[in-house]
């Protein structure tokens, strides 16, 4: 069974009780909202993987892109690019490594 709904129902949903989807399929426009609306509900972009995977090919990236306003001030956050890494490593079976630096970056967070 499925239920359609518009993109500003969906995120409203996804907001206030996103424990209603188990799977959602929609377009790549609604899922860049749907997105950016997760990731500012766990702190922003800088926390959030990204994975495409594919039949024949997978790419994983940090979505938040490259932040040319910043460089050079010592204020990136790596997260994403670290978390991105480790979903490439379990992705491709390399599991004890993916733990070690999932480990670590959380450790840093958790301890500030």
């Amino acid at each position: 069974k499925y239920d359609e709904m518009v993109i500003d129902k969906a995120m409203l949903q996804m907001a206030s009780d996103p424990n209603v989807f188990d799977v959602m399929v929609m377009p790549n426009l609604y899922g860049d909202i749907a997105s950016d609306l997760g990731a500012g509900l766990i702190g922003g972009l800088g926390l959030t993987p990204s994975g495409n995977i594919g039949e024949a090919a997978s790419v994983f990236e940090a979505v938040h892109g490259t932040a040319p306003d910043i460089a050079g001030q010592d204020k990136a956050n790596p997260t994403a690019l670290l978390l991105s890494g480790v979903m490439m490593l379990r992705h491709v079976g390399l599991h004890e490594h993916a733990d070690r630096i999932e480990s670590a970056a959380l450790g840093v967070i958790r301890d500030g």
